[in-house]
């Protein structure tokens, strides 16, 4: 039984990967930096919560001198898997 689970949590993390793949190739730059701004803004949370969550460890940021910032991608793949799936 727990294979059968492991093998539909596995696919399941597989179709969302690959949804954000999908989207990804139709964009000409998935590797466009966000803003703590731009997050705020998608995820309609205040700008000092968007701080916070860029401090997280499980939250993929890039930071360039004190400047913070995500990758299209890795944020799209990161709401994805906090999101629970489509």
């Amino acid at each position: 039984m727990n294979d059968i689970n492991e093998k539909i949590i596995d696919t399941k993390e597989d179709s969302n990967e690959q949804i954000v793949i999908n989207y990804l190739s139709k964009i000409s730059n998935p590797f466009i930096t966000l803003s703590v701004q731009d997050v705020s803004k998608d995820l309609h949370i205040g700008i000092n919560q968007a701080y916070e969550l860029f401090k997280q460890k499980d939250f993929p940021t890039i930071e360039i001198g004190k400047r913070k910032t995500i990758t299209l991608a890795a944020y799209l793949l990161w709401k994805m898997n906090k999101k629970g799936g489509v």
